[in-house]
């Protein structure tokens, strides 16, 4: 099935079955490695891409289902605001430990930090549920997460 999808500001043109999970696609055919496979049942996060702005499990998610939306990855979440915010927050409290399921976390954070400039610990520990970090950093975790909001003039 010839697709087109948006991934990061660009038409990509793929020609996969439509029950394929947009993992694959974004790694094995389009080459692009950041976004990690871990459970493949959308339980550890290490998967998260946006699409339309929202954190989503991209192993559960068929390529057939992207249509129109605008798939945006971790290697270009640096591009936006809060993405920019995040990794810099990230490096400033040195979070990441082994590191593979920091594209998955930081994902999560930016779509939180978007479209919630003012969260609370509750509101983290929502957005953050099911983002799992076996290296236990989640105390640095949320202090980034707490940093970027400031950080950005934003309080939090």
């Amino acid at each position: 099935m010839a697709l087109t999808i948006k991934v990061n500001g660009v038409d990509r043109a793929v020609d996969v079955e439509g029950d394929i999970p947009l993992l694959w696609v974004l790694r094995d055919v389009l080459g692009m490695t950041g976004t990690k496979f871990g459970c493949g049942a959308a339980l550890c996060g290490a998967c998260t891409v946006h699409i339309d702005g929202v954190a989503t499990r991209s192993c559960i998610t068929s390529i057939d289902s992207i249509g129109t939306s605008a798939i945006t990855t971790i290697e270009a979440i640096g591009a936006t605001a809060a993405g920019a915010e995040i990794q810099k927050a990230w490096l400033d409290r040195e979070v990441v430990q082994c590191g593979y399921c920091q594209s998955g976390q930081i994902m999560s954070a930016a779509a939180l930090i978007a479209s919630n400039p003012h969260p609370t610990d509750a509101d983290i520990d929502d957005a953050m549920s099911g983002n799992i970090c076996r290296c236990g950093t989640y105390v640095r975790i949320r202090e980034a997460i707490k940093q970027a909001t400031q950080s950005n003039g934003q309080g939090g």
